[in-house]
């Protein structure tokens, strides 16, 4: 059966989306133009204009896509403490430091989005509340509301960890900075909730 031409487009727009993401969190966004998005996706340049209105759509459409994929795998984690413990080491680990094409946008793209257009931010404060919001499930189930300080700050140290310890250039300092920032999440998984 011949796919229709809407879900062809579909399709294409996908395969933007999701190369465009890997380029972004590898190059950043302002070190990836047009043209060698496009390049990557298998497409000529005209065919952009087809599926996004602007490079800042496509921005917006990419950080919105991956915090939802980011959100989507932090609600699949069973409940619980060790679940949340698991992911914390996961991605406070070497290989998710180095390899940043295929993790965390945050941690890749944050500097760049508060520099963004408006409907860059509002996709990025969307899908970050919605990230904090799982967090804070998972933390406290029958009262997620009670633990949302807590996850804004377990998503602050996990995030900015990372950013740390892509930045400096001593690799033992790094692994340090990793290790440190696991400890710290550890204190907060330990805190009970507010109101409890």
């Amino acid at each position: 059966m011949a796919r229709s031409a809407a879900e062809r487009k579909a399709e294409t727009r996908r395969r933007i989306i999701e190369t465009a993401s890997e380029r972004f969190k590898q190059d950043g966004i302002d070190g990836s133009g047009i043209a060698t998005l496009m390049s990557d996706a298998g497409l000529t340049n005209g065919a952009f204009y087809a599926h996004f209105s602007s490079k800042g759509d496509l921005v917006a459409n990419v950080v919105a896509d991956q915090l939802r994929a980011q959100r989507d795998s932090l609600s699949s984690l069973p409940s619980g403490r060790d679940a949340l413990e698991a992911f914390v080491r996961e991605y406070l680990s070497p290989h998710h430091r180095d390899h940043p094409g295929t993790g965390c946008p945050n941690a890749a793209l944050l500097d760049e989005i508060g520099r963004c257009d408006d409907a860059v931010r509002d996709a990025y404060t969307e899908g970050m509340q919605s990230i904090v919001d799982v967090i804070a499930a998972h933390l406290s189930p029958h009262r997620p509301s009670t633990a949302r300080t807590t996850a804004v700050g377990l998503f602050t140290v996990l995030v900015a960890t990372l950013q740390l310890a892509r930045a400096v250039s001593d690799r033992k300092l790094s692994d340090d900075i990793l290790t440190s920032g696991i400890f710290n999440a550890q204190l907060l998984l330990d805190c009970k909730p507010e109101g409890k």
